[in-house]
């Protein structure tokens, strides 16, 4: 059994998803997760003692640890994928990033990425509902 994401965490990660059309929660296998029709655009979890072991190979640490991963595309999907810590690339999706979430994490930050992976995965109806991303 994995450990549970602090309820704080979560508290925000639903805050920023769950303002956006459509979206909802739900648990995953481990974790939480948020979705938008049958897509998941922001997925949290514990990764401890190692476990779940593809998220601990991606993350490069044995936990424990928070890991977030979303989606990204274009110039923010190459940006984020060489910055290196907190930052990674998991292998699963070439459009997936994930996000080691420390105590200093800036939710300005995660609040704009969770928007720009649901406007990735989105339908063009919902997507177009957002206002423009910063700098557009």
């Amino acid at each position: 059994m994995t450990a549970e994401v602090p309820g704080e965490i979560v508290a925000r990660l639903r805050e920023a998803c769950l303002r956006l059309p459509e979206a909802y929660e739900e648990q995953a296998w481990a974790g939480t997760r948020w979705r938008v029709g049958r897509k998941t655009f922001a997925h949290v979890l514990v990764v401890e003692g190692g476990r779940p072991p593809a998220y601990a190979r991606a993350a490069g640490t044995p936990g424990p640890v928070v890991v977030l991963t979303f989606r990204s595309s274009g110039e923010e999907l190459a940006a984020l994928g060489g910055l290196g810590h907190p930052f990674f690339r998991p292998p699963w999706f070439p459009d997936i990033v994930g996000m080691v979430v420390e105590a200093d994490v800036d939710w300005s930050e995660v609040t704009e990425l969770l928007a720009e992976s649901y406007r990735h995965l989105a339908p063009r109806r919902l997507a177009g509902r957002l206002d423009p991303p910063p700098g557009r």
